[in-house]
């Protein structure tokens, strides 16, 4: 008994992201990256935003992790 062949089935094409959507939540994560990375590597005291060592500790130990000398 011969049997037929499947149908054939499309393929999917995705859509395309048009940039004018991609551009502002790329632009507000590098800012975020940008404000997380100084309070990491600069907020020391001698070159502080805030009063006390509060960021300087609770960034502490990331900053140990990324190489950032604090000591």
């Amino acid at each position: 008994m011969i049997q037929a062949a499947a149908p054939a089935l499309p393929t999917p094409v995705p859509a395309p992201l048009p940039l004018r959507e991609i551009l502002p939540w790329a632009v507000f994560v590098g800012l975020l990256a940008v404000i997380a990375l100084y309070f990491v590597s600069t907020e020391q005291g001698a070159v502080a935003l805030f009063a006390d060592n509060y960021v300087h500790e609770f960034t502490h130990d990331g900053r140990h992790l990324l190489a950032f000398p604090c000591h």
